[in-house]
Formats: structure tokens, sequence, C-alpha cells
């Protein structure tokens, strides 16, 4: 179950970081997957929502399973500093 990130938060964030990963920039990774920069712009944002297409070419020129897009980040613990 979701708390305080909706999977469209969660696609944005695992988005940058895959990207950033691969050390692309927005303009590249859009070229390279054939979508307009200013899309991909707004899916990092989270403003936008995703569809089946566009996650089937982001995860083949990332070079990632799908899922990946998906994946919620890692709970930290309440008494960690």
């Amino acid at each position: 179950m979701l708390s305080a990130m909706d999977l469209r938060e969660v696609f944005a964030t695992n988005l940058r970081r895959l990207r950033n990963a691969k050390g692309l920039s927005q303009d590249t990774l859009a070229y390279e997957a054939e979508i307009s920069r200013s899309y991909l712009s707004q899916l990092e944002k989270g403003s936008f929502y995703a569809s089946l297409k566009i996650i089937e070419k982001l995860a083949s020129t990332l070079e990632v399973e799908p899922a990946e897009f998906l994946k919620l980040p890692p709970k930290r613990s309440s008494n960690a500093r």
C-alpha cells in the first residue's frame, strides 16, 4: 500500500534515478527513446502519467526492466538520522 508517495511520484523518482545512473541528459534520453523532451520533463516532475508504450520505450533505452520504474524506495527506519 502506498502512503505519502503515489505511483506517479514513484515513477518520476525512478525515471530520474535511472536516467542519471546512465549519465544521460533529458535531451539525450528523449531523443534516444523517440519522445519529446518536454514530455519527458513532465514525466520526471510527476505531472503526467506514462503510458505502457512510453514505459516500454524508456525501459528499452535505459536497458532496464519496466518494473524498475515502479519499485518503491526503501523504507527509512524511524530512528535513522
